[in-house]
């Protein structure tokens, strides 16, 4: 399986990677969907809400506040390595992510559409300032949610929260992707969460291919042209180790 996923890579150019929440878990950071995932433990209507934000921020800043801290310790895994490598090779044209953990951009992908915002800045809905995570990180050591240093509103991180839409210009660069890639490599997403599991399809009506890279069920598994079961973070650097040898 893994030698002809590497084989799809190498001959249907041009590449591009869709990643979801298993590209990030040996990094140790929790997946949000699975039976002991995120949401089995937090209401994300009550936490990760656009209406629960408004309604009450600080109670919203208690759940992103805890994710902050995993994530400031968090370092990328042999997974997000692999797809740099794949990327500096010629071989992935990008990579589109449904991840806020900041770990593709850390470890040095260059072309990264963040389709659901990113943990890495919190904005002021009032006046629009925007301020880097080692600040809001550092707020937080002192507060129960981050204040807006040039108007005083609580800051709201940049990530698409329930209720609101996905930032348009993401979006779109991340379904023009798709729909010139001749490969769309999925890598840890069940594909379950709109729009963005729809890009698949669009790779397909453009005559392109898709494989799929997950642990457990996913759900275009049956449109696939190869579908390997197994971890992003084994997978993928066995796709490089060969890609080299070829």
């Amino acid at each position: 399986m893994v030698t002809r996923l590497a084989a799809l890579v190498r001959d249907s150019q041009p590449c591009v990677a869709l990643t979801g929440a298993g590209v990030s878990t040996a990094s140790g950071i929790p997946d949000f969907r699975s039976p002991t995932g995120v949401w089995a433990r937090y209401d994300p209507m009550e936490y990760a809400s656009i209406d629960a934000f408004r309604r009450d921020p600080v109670k919203v800043w208690d759940f992103y506040g805890k994710r902050l801290r995993v994530l400031a310790d968090a370092r990328p895994n042999a997974a997000h390595l692999a797809l740099v490598e794949l990327e500096r090779a010629g071989l992935l044209a990008g990579v589109i992510t449904q991840n806020i953990d900041r770990l593709h951009a850390k470890a040095g992908t260059g072309n990264l559409v963040e389709v659901h915002g990113s943990m890495a800045t919190a904005s002021c809905l009032l006046c629009g300032a925007s301020v880097p995570f080692e600040d809001v990180a550092k707020a937080l050591e002192v507060a129960p949610a981050p204040e807006c240093p040039r108007c005083g509103a609580i800051l709201k991180p940049d990530v698409v929260m329930f209720g609101e839409l996905l930032p348009g210009s993401a979006i779109d660069r991340a379904f023009e992707l798709a729909g010139r890639a001749r490969l769309l490599l999925v890598v840890g997403s069940a594909l379950e969460v709109h729009p963005v599991a729809g890009l698949p399809l669009e790779t397909l009506a453009a005559g392109g291919e898709v494989a799929i890279v997950n642990w457990g069920p996913t759900a275009f598994a049956g449109h696939a042209a190869l579908r390997v079961e197994g971890r992003a973070e084994e997978v993928l650097p066995a796709v490089v180790r060969l890609l080299r040898e070829s």
